[in-house]
């Protein structure tokens, strides 16, 4: 599977919701008009939980998660960056996403996510 963004990726983060932390991947945000699959759609595997919405998609040959189209930004893809050939985040700064608040409990489930727990 070939991919390819258009974006500065100066926005690199972490999720802490149970999937990405289990998934350990490095994320940064791209809108839709911004990513193109190239090839292999053909090999893509698609996971959804909690609500749905969000669609998590995974190489059904080597089980790798390179993208997710957001359930907070339906118009964005949450892109695992270190599926980018020749591109090193080490030195780059990650924030840590709170994904654990976006989790939407069974029963009083919301069809998107409303923004973060007010302070």
């Amino acid at each position: 599977m070939r991919f390819r963004i258009e974006a500065d990726l100066v926005d690199l983060y972490r999720c802490d919701c149970s999937l990405c932390r289990m998934k350990n991947a490095l994320i940064t945000s791209v809108h839709e008009d911004r990513f193109m699959l190239v090839s292999g759609e053909e090999s893509l595997s698609e996971y959804n939980w909690n609500t749905g919405v969000a669609r998590h998609f995974f190489c059904a040959r080597c089980g790798i998660y390179p993208f997710h189209k957001k359930r907070s930004m339906p118009d964005h893809y949450g892109i695992n960056v270190n599926c980018l050939e020749g591109f090193f985040p080490e030195a780059r700064p990650v924030r840590q996403a709170d994904g654990k608040a976006m989790t939407v409990k069974t029963g009083g489930a919301r069809s998107l996510w409303t923004g973060p727990p007010a302070d």
